[in-house]
């Protein structure tokens, strides 16, 4: 296993990866920061549809995915980083909600394999068996409470809450200190203070004299107050 942090992805729509390797992450892949792998499904299938869903047992609209191409799936990827425990993270609305400290957390795991479900989900013994599989822990993650197709947006959500964390990602690692969700207030998180640049004068508006003054502890004290502030009022 590679010492840099691994991340599979698990879906029936591999291309809707793809932006993965634009940017931030596609920086740190080519530089050998991160190893990502993104399989398809259908891979797993035995009959000449690629079957990969099934009418749900109890009746009710829509189709339930399918636990053995799953199985295969996940067992499958599993075997490309051994020898490391294997965090399963399972895309659904009945997760626990991202938050940056959950984002943090995931930094540690050497190997997330993200499961990428559609239609009515994925069958639950798929998270309850690796539940309790050696090697393996599941987490079922939310991006929010709402609905989507499925749960490749989620995987880019995360993966990239995560990635840009990690060491030698952000050119400017301190910029990390100071940016929204990170911010602290005693125990509480803040969001970000207001940022502005050149020119000093845009359309009738003006930055703010203290960001002119040069007095860094003025300045502080200013960014502080308007990080609490814009916390307290934004819409919940």
């Amino acid at each position: 296993m590679s010492k840099v942090n691994r991340f599979d992805v698990i879906t029936i729509f591999p291309d809707y990866l793809a932006p993965l390797n634009l940017s931030l992450i596609g920086r740190a892949i080519d530089a050998g920061l991160i190893e990502i792998g993104i399989h398809d499904l259908r891979d797993q299938t035995s009959d000449v549809h690629g079957s990969v869903d099934d009418t749900p047992y109890g009746g009710g609209a829509g189709m339930v995915m399918s636990p053995e191409p799953w199985g295969k799936a996940i067992d499958a990827v599993a075997e490309l980083a051994p020898g490391v425990e294997h965090e399963l993270i399972v895309l659904t609305p009945a997760g626990e909600k991202l938050t940056q400290d959950l984002a943090i957390e995931l930094t540690s795991s050497k190997h997330l394999i993200f499961a990428c479900g559609r239609y009515e989900g994925i069958d639950v013994r798929v998270s309850d068996y690796y539940a309790n599989a050696s090697g393996f822990k599941v987490r079922e993650v939310s991006i929010g409470d709402y609905v989507l197709g499925g749960g490749e947006v989620a995987t880019l959500v995360i993966m990239e809450a995560i990635i840009r964390l990690l060491p030698g990602v952000i050119g400017n690692p301190s910029s990390l200190d100071e940016e929204s969700h990170t911010l602290r207030d005693g125990d509480d998180s803040l969001v970000e203070y207001p940022n502005y640049t050149k020119p000093k004068e845009w359309r009738g508006l003006s930055v703010p004299d203290v960001l002119l003054s040069g007095n860094h502890g003025e300045i502080a004290k200013w960014r502080l107050e308007q990080a609490k502030s814009r916390t307290n009022n934004r819409p919940k």
